[in-house]
């Protein structure tokens, strides 16, 4: 772990994310004092999961320069692959207490049947569709959250990047792949409940007794565990040659290119991982909040993702943690009914209906008078601020060596 050391940030990171994730625990209701209620522990916990695909699209964005318009749609796909086994394992529990006092036992089939009625009939079916196949199998649902959508990310980014499609042509393309899917999951017959979604998600399977106080926090623990692994992983890839490349790709493309390098395999990587790192989020995210329909991988999702990233600072992993976690609370605060209205006069501002239009401005601000966001705040803070380079230069970009430089 040499780039640990050589990484202060990953470093101050870790131990802020351990003190924190200390904090809460001690502040809970489930094994400390109570200041802190459950429903904000959930809060909390679902801030860690949208740092994660936060951080994803930071690396496919800031570092390599893909414009990603559909990360969320990963996100959600892995909120959707966990939700379909939570949903059959809680009904099956159901069903089968509710069949159990029956003078004749069930037979598998007449349970299995029962079990379909309760999960379509909201749908008028009551047959499970192909896709639910492996939702008996906690496991084989836990790799699908993987599989789905990296391989989803695997087959367009192959399509699109060997066919050198980039710029806003790309952005548009995956914009397009998210509302092809959102449109797919919004009928009835894609075998996901249509517009009703998957729900009663934070309804663990046998876990009737347990006090929501405690589940809450064991999410959180396993929130704040993904994004610690999530961004070590992240600071590993783009510290050494191989961060030193998609930041190449990212600034010149063509010229990376022809160094020799695979640009296309990079990409494909990089957009592969990242979707898997979203996927992850999502199947954390999704319990928390009891419930996933079609309009969480709506197309203006992942348009948010990238004005949290460009807030928090693109181009720095710490950065699209703290864009994440900085309008995700802001964003709750607002929404919430708790943020007063504030009365004009002629006009009374209510901030339920304003804070979208305040999130976009905020992102045209950031965007013309501070585009390292609030984790440039954190380089004049801890005096990171570019050297001053003395002599001309010897080579075309602004970090290559001056002549004094060269001499040393």
């Amino acid at each position: 772990m040499d780039f640990i050391r050589k990484t202060p940030s990953v470093k101050i990171f870790l131990v802020l994310l351990v003190i924190f994730t200390l904090a809460v625990t001690f502040l809970s209701e489930a094994y400390g004092t109570g200041a802190i209620s459950t429903s904000f522990v959930k809060t909390l916990g679902k801030t860690l999961c949208l740092a994660l695909v936060a951080i994803a699209m930071d690396l496919v964005w800031g570092y390599t320069g893909i414009l990603s318009l559909g990360h969320f749609a990963f996100f959600g796909l892995g909120g959707y692959m966990i939700g379909m086994w939570l949903m059959y394992a809680r009904t099956e529990i159901i069903v089968t207490q509710s069949m159990a006092g029956a003078a004749i036992p069930p037979t598998p089939s007449e349970i299995s049947d029962a079990i379909g009625t309760q999960i379509f009939g909201v749908v008028g079916s009551s047959d499970f569709p192909l896709v639910w196949m492996f939702a008996h199998s906690f496991w084989a649902q836990i790799a699908l959250v993987v599989i789905v959508p990296g391989l989803l990310a695997l087959i367009f980014g192959w399509l699109a990047f060997r066919s050198r499609v980039t710029g806003v042509y790309l952005s548009i393309l995956t914009q397009a792949m998210t509302l092809a899917l959102s449109l797919y999951l919004f009928q009835n017959d894609s075998g996901l409940r249509g517009n009703n979604g998957l729900s009663g998600l934070q309804n663990l399977p046998g876990a009737d007794g347990i006090s929501q106080d405690y589940i809450s926090i064991w999410f959180f623990w396993g929130s704040a565990f993904a994004l610690l692994v999530t961004y070590l992983i992240a600071a590993f890839v783009v510290s050494g040659k191989f961060g030193s490349v998609i930041r190449g790709i990212r600034d010149d493309e063509a010229r990376v290119r022809f160094l020799g390098y695979s640009v296309e395999g990079f990409k494909l990587f990089v957009f592969t991982l990242t979707a898997v790192i979203a996927a992850i989020g999502g199947a954390l995210y999704y319990p928390q909040a009891g419930i996933i329909n079609p309009a969480e991988i709506a197309p203006i999702a992942s348009i948010y993702l990238a004005v949290w990233v460009a807030i928090g600072g693109r181009g720095r992993i710490y950065g699209a943690v703290i864009g994440a976690g900085f309008v995700s609370l802001v964003s709750t605060w607002f929404t919430g009914g708790q943020a007063p209205d504030v009365n004009l006069g002629f006009y009374t501002i209510k901030w339920v209906d304003w804070w979208l239009v305040l999130l976009g401005l905020s992102f045209v601000l950031v965007t013309l008078f501070a585009p390292k966001g609030i984790g440039g705040l954190v380089d004049l803070v801890t005096h990171r601020m570019s050297p001053d380079r003395h002599g001309a230069s010897l080579g075309p970009d602004t970090g290559s060596l001056r002549e004094e430089e060269a001499e040393k």
